[in-house]
């Protein structure tokens, strides 16, 4: 995932999972070879933090990797509490969904009706807000362009700011999904005026209480600080190479100034009480079947895409797993996923408190392992091209599907990408056979068609985007 100020990938959105890992033989105890699978990522630097793999509830594996606190030493323990980044959307989309059964609200409700600050964005639903079908741009780039930022930033603040500039919306409502943290703040906006509670105080009444998810907070760490005991400390890599803490970057660093904003993340918890959580998904506890029924599937836009999005979770169907649920988070240096498999009750969550370029969520690998498959490599072989060859290449690549350009272009004697939105920085492309070029750095794939003008790009376990040559 791109560490870049403003990205598509970046605030809590979807980090970005490994693919490809090889063990060799799949090993008969599956403890035994999750452990070989995390334990050389560790090696690696691929991954720190906690692993919990269960089937039916029951866990079969839980283990830690690498320091809470790179200063003292202090060690992980599957106890540690963690920053969840955008797994903490599922908890708004189940606050949303409490109030509607409430009777407090209504999924078609207009969002004017509960924020009438934003009355101009006159057809945008609650519903919209679940699904990311709403069109609202991204806050984090007005708000790096127009806020104040020796000052925190809060949800209220967010509504202050569109209301002043009014900025425009990306597509009418239900055109299409496109992943929108801002929908998921207004979202927690209006869980706090329905309930006329805080957003935490809500959740932990509704939602972390009853099921006795006891390490579960929303925590603000700079705008709100407590002394949480066992918490995991979040890290990034500095020029150097050296794990660092995000504030060192100083107070006008983005994950600073925007730490007063709730509802597309600061959810923080433990693999104990996410196991909770799990668990009370499969019974009636909170919600019903169908509640679930929309949480867990997704809709079909008017561009007539399905938008694989449920309420709070990317929802996925495959034939040899059965219907899968999941979510993944990036945020001041934590890196998180949990994902479910409905048909066959199985559940893995990630945690973890290192977000670097080659930070690793193995989810295809840890699929593999849970239904006995073998792990696999590809064997690529490195190719020399020409700069003329490489020249066949250049051109700018967009695709309907994926909400970024990408230029390529080649530069003395070597092929670059450079994802056209602020920030990105242009990185460089190995070239292999069959018109295939990599960067390591981000797990990026790229496979060329000159014949059809068209690129197949791949990150880590997510989806593949076909862009075509503008």
């Amino acid at each position: 995932m791109s560490k870049s100020k403003i990205t598509w990938a970046s605030k809590r959105l979807i980090v970005l999972p490994l693919v490809l890992f090889a063990i060799g033989t799949y090993a008969q105890d599956q403890a035994k070879t999750l452990d070989s699978l995390f334990t050389a990522l560790h090696n690696q630097k691929k991954f720190n933090g906690n692993v919990l793999v269960a089937e039916k509830g029951k866990p079969i594996f839980e283990k830690s990797y690498g320091l809470a606190d790179e200063k003292t030493g202090r060690r992980l323990d599957p106890q540690s509490t963690f920053e969840l980044a955008s797994v903490s959307k599922q908890f708004t989309a189940m606050g949303i969904v409490l109030l509607e059964k409430a009777g407090k609200l209504n999924y078609d409700d207009k969002v004017s009706k509960y924020i009438p600050e934003l009355a101009f964005y006159d057809k945008i639903t609650v519903r919209n807000l679940l699904n990311h079908t709403s069109g609202l741009p991204d806050y984090m780039e007005l708000f790096d362009k127009k806020w104040d930022k020796s000052k925190f930033a809060t949800n209220d603040d967010i509504i202050k700011e569109f209301a002043k500039y009014k900025p425009s919306l990306e597509f009418e409502p239900n055109q299409q999904f496109e992943y929108s943290n801002t929908g998921y703040v207004f979202l927690a906006s209006i869980i706090e005026r329905v309930s006329r509670k805080s957003f935490g105080e809500f959740l932990n009444q509704n939602i972390f209480k009853p099921l006795d998810m006891k390490h579960t907070l929303v925590y603000r760490s700079r705008y709100q600080p407590q002394t949480i005991s066992n918490y995991a400390l979040g890290y990034e890599l500095d020029n150097s190479g050296n794990k660092v803490l995000l504030d060192s970057h100083g107070k006008e660093y983005f994950t600073y100034y925007l730490d007063g904003i709730v509802g597309d993340g600061m959810v923080n918890s433990t693999l104990e009480d996410l196991l909770k959580w799990d668990r009370a998904l499969y019974t009636d506890k909170l919600v019903n079947e169908k509640d679930k029924k929309l949480i867990f599937n997704d809709v079909i836009t008017t561009n007539g895409k399905e938008t694989n999005y449920g309420f709070g979770w990317l929802v996925k169907n495959k034939t040899k797993y059965g219907k899968i649920v999941n979510h993944s988070g990036g945020w001041a240096g934590y890196s998180t996923f949990i994902e479910r498999h409905l048909d066959n009750d199985k559940t893995f969550i990630l945690l973890q408190n290192n977000w670097t370029p080659i930070t690793k969520i193995p989810a295809d690998d840890v699929r593999k392992i849970l239904y006995h498959e073998k792990l696999m490599t590809e064997n690529l072989k490195k190719t020399n091209l020409t700069a003329n060859q490489l020249q066949t290449y250049n051109g700018t690549y967009s695709s309907s599907d994926f909400p970024m350009k990408i230029k390529i272009f080649e530069k003395e004697g070597s092929l670059y990408g450079q994802a056209l939105a602020e920030g990105q920085n242009a990185f460089e492309l190995t070239p292999y056979e069959n018109h295939i070029f990599k960067f390591d750095g981000a797990d990026i794939r790229m496979q060329f068609f000159p014949e059809k003008q068209t690129m197949e790009f791949k990150q880590g376990n997510m989806q593949k985007f076909i862009f075509s040559k503008e």
